[in-house]
């Protein structure tokens, strides 16, 4: 884990942000960093979570605090937490986002293109900056889409977790034998510093830390010791 500064080059019209930082402060698809302006109107960190990465910097998902502006300085900590990893064998990837955002799956995108795998987003928001190879698909087509996948990524919101016996209950069988791994995102005010307790989530009569022991999830592991939400 790493400390240093950044600045935010750019804000664009989806509430991203484009902030140049040092390459070793760029997280993976999955893993966030924690970012404070100084003499911002934010007592707390925000959590920023990967959508593209370049040499120089990375584009952060929304949304941006309404105090931070292009030319700003923000002081970084991270990379942090668990972020997703896609097997080697994969070929087959499929992008699921139960909320509206599909920004924290983003990176997802070019890092499996290029890796010549076929992906497909499932999901009932559109993106108008989407690669032409990327396939599209509405929520409701979920049970052809795991007939097809070899691995899954799955976004979701921590208060939205009892949607997943909803979307997932009858395709259980299927997703047995599918690679699945899931992001819980939600509010990670101490980034796994002070084990303040505000993002745990009960699994099973166990207290998880998704600052710490997630934010990406194994899907059948959370699956099958049971849902619960601290």
């Amino acid at each position: 884990m790493k400390t240093g500064q950044g600045k935010i080059a750019e804000i664009l019209l989806d509430g991203s942000m484009r902030i140049e930082c040092s390459p070793d402060l760029i997280p993976s698809p999955g893993q966030y960093l924690h970012a404070h302006k100084p003499a911002s109107d934010l007592s707390l960190p925000v959590s920023l979570f990967q959508m593209d990465s370049s040499p120089n910097g990375f584009r952060s998902a929304p949304p941006t605090p309404l105090d931070w502006h292009p030319g700003d300085l923000i002081n970084l900590r991270g990379p942090l937490g668990h972020g997703f990893h896609i097997p080697s064998s994969a070929k087959k990837i499929a992008l699921i986002a139960l909320d509206e955002s599909i920004a924290r799956l983003y990176g997802l995108i070019s890092l499996s293109l290029k890796q010549n795998r076929e992906v497909v987003l499932v999901c009932d928001s559109t993106s108008q900056d989407l690669p032409e190879a990327v396939e599209v698909q509405p929520l409701q087509a979920l049970s052809d889409v795991l007939k097809w996948a070899d691995y899954l990524a799955i976004d979701i919101a921590r208060q939205n977790l009892n949607q997943l016996k909803e979307k997932f209950g009858e395709q259980q069988p299927t997703i047995n034998k599918i690679e699945a791994q899931i992001l819980i995102h939600t509010s990670m005010p101490c980034g796994g510093i002070a084990e303040c307790g505000v993002c745990a989530l009960t699994l099973n009569h166990e207290w998880k830390m998704i600052c710490k022991e997630g934010p990406v999830f194994n899907f059948l592991s959370l699956w099958e010791r049971g849902r619960g939400e601290g």
